[in-house]
């Protein structure tokens, strides 16, 4: 899984060290505070930005047609939904099942589709997720609370600037009858990064 990442790392490393000049000028300043933009970075990484996301899964869930689109250009299937934009020019979706277990990284820098789901979120980004998820993507999943059977294949797909991956989880069983809207509710951020599973429909938490 060796790809090409060097001008979108050095872009990115660029912006984070503008950012973090900023946001330091401004708290030094008293204009923000860290506690208060840390709980608004925690919501558009965890509630605004993967809502998109899960309006996706939940259409290829609920309409076999959108499926068959979402699997063969997951690009324009996502527009289709109005979910456009830079991070999700060039997005292939990869599907769960019983068989198969689908895990998304980006190896060499942070490569993530913000178009649906958001703000990436800090782990992603960091050194020992990106080379661990490679290495050892039972243990990871294990740490995440996602344990598999041992006859269930782990595929880790690594993102890059040209292609970005969104992981269509495995539809919890009993909603077979439920409406788009209140199956996007089962959808987590994790389960489309393949961290972590959709939520029961009988124990819905957090759409984290």
């Amino acid at each position: 899984m060796s790809h090409d990442h060097d001008h979108d790392h050095s872009e990115l490393s660029d912006i984070e060290l503008r950012v973090r000049a900023l946001e330091t000028l401004l708290t030094d300043k008293g204009y923000i505070d860290p506690p208060a933009l840390d709980e608004l970075i925690e919501t558009y990484e965890t509630k605004v930005g993967p809502k998109n996301g899960a309006k996706v899964v939940a259409r290829a869930w609920s309409d076999p047609d959108y499926h068959a689109r979402l699997m063969e250009d997951a690009t324009s299937a996502i527009a289709e939904l109005g979910f456009t934009g830079r991070q999700g020019e060039h997005m292939v979706a990869v599907e769960n099942s019983a068989a198969v277990h689908n895990m998304v990284v980006c190896t060499l820098c942070s490569c993530y589709p913000w178009t649906v789901l958001g703000l990436p979120p800090v782990w992603y980004k960091s050194a020992p997720y990106r080379s661990r998820a490679v290495r050892d993507p039972r243990g990871v999943l294990a740490e995440f609370g996602v344990t598999l059977p041992d006859e269930t294949e782990v595929k880790v797909w690594d993102s890059t600037a040209e292609v970005r991956y969104l992981v269509l989880p495995l539809r919890p069983a009993g909603t077979e009858r439920w409406s788009e809207e209140k199956l996007a509710e089962l959808v987590t951020r994790d389960s489309m990064i393949g961290t972590g599973l959709a939520n029961s429909p009988f124990h819905q938490g957090s759409t984290a």
